[in-house]
């Protein structure tokens, strides 16, 4: 009779454990979910890291050399130089 009730508490344990493994926290579907989420965020920083290294190279360009602040300042704010003349071409 008591092996029996050692079976038996041992199966309930079981059960609870297994139970809790499948969807109590720290779950494998939790742990699936958060690697998922991982992921993604990896990749949102990754994006975000190549940004930054295109931005940090167009600063390090403005401060280093004086064409791509021109450049800048004909594209942006429309710069004219004295001897320049400005034509508009308009389509219809």
């Amino acid at each position: 009779m008591t092996r029996r009730r050692l079976l038996l508490l041992l199966l309930v344990i079981l059960v609870l454990l297994q139970f809790r493994l499948w969807t109590g926290t720290g779950s494998w579907e939790q742990i699936t979910s958060l690697r998922r989420d991982i992921a993604q965020q990896k990749k949102v920083n990754e994006d975000l890291n190549l940004r930054n290294e295109r931005l940090y190279g167009e600063v390090r360009s403005l401060k280093n050399d004086l064409d791509s602040i021109e450049e800048r300042a004909r594209n942006d704010m429309g710069l004219i130089k004295s001897n320049e003349t400005f034509y508009l071409i308009v389509e219809e």
